[in-house]
């Protein structure tokens, strides 16, 4: 399975490499209080409604590593 921004937030903190990816430029996001109304969204959306706490660079960043994993 490859992964991306596109990919529903809860499959991206299931998986162990992916979850370490987020947490690396999203430090804390595995244990946001609220992080279980966006699991079922893709990570693009859930920055929309993330106060610009999720910035379009770092998805850029998250995204590009994403990648490198095939």
């Amino acid at each position: 399975m490859s992964f991306s921004i596109e990919s529903k937030l809860g499959d991206l903190l299931d998986n162990e490499t992916t979850k370490a990816i987020l947490e690396k430029h999203l430090p804390g996001i595995s244990t946001h209080p609220q992080i279980g109304m966006g699991k079922g969204f893709a990570l693009s959306m859930v920055a929309k409604f993330s106060g610009g706490l999720i910035t379009d660079d770092l998805l850029q960043k998250v995204e590009a590593e994403l990648k490198t994993l095939g």
